[in-house]
């Protein structure tokens, strides 16, 4: 049975590629095998032949990813931006934070106005918040630009 709040082999590797460049940089060569090695125990696994089979051989869990383009709605505000931070969780969910291409006011007042141009949401596999707004509406709704 696979572990649905690891990251995906793809990632895994990735990650081990990342550790083995920076060590190299600094002069210590490790060999892609024991970058690998390195990532299981960060992960708390004995070897990564254990973290391999904890992860499993399944597709990425989600379809948005660091420095994707994305467009939606805030708040009821049309919005364009990128991915900047992006965390799995449990239940299928993201913790994303969006980088506006342009600020949006998340107020509804005429009144007054308050710009955001960075946000942090939490999503679901389809990209739709579970918390809503006082109309019902969700607090965000994004799909790939």
């Amino acid at each position: 049975m696979t572990d649905p709040t690891l990251p995906s082999l793809d990632a895994l590797k990735q990650q081990a590629r990342r550790l083995r460049a920076g060590l190299d940089e600094d002069g210590d060569f490790l060999t892609h095998s024991e970058s690998l090695e390195l990532v299981a125990k960060q992960y708390g696994f004995r070897d990564w032949n254990t973290l391999h089979a904890a992860a499993g051989n399944r597709p990425p869990l989600k379809r948005f990813q660091l420095g994707s383009r994305v467009s939606g709605r805030y708040l009821g505000q049309a919005f364009t931006g990128e991915i900047i931070a992006l965390r799995a969780m449990q239940d299928d969910h993201l913790r994303v934070v969006i980088q506006f291409d342009e600020p949006v006011d998340v107020v509804s007042f005429e009144s007054f106005s308050a710009y955001r141009s960075r946000v942090s949401a939490v999503i679901g596999q389809e990209g739709v918040t579970a918390e809503k707004t006082s109309d019902g509406a969700p607090q965000m709704t994004m799909d790939l630009a």
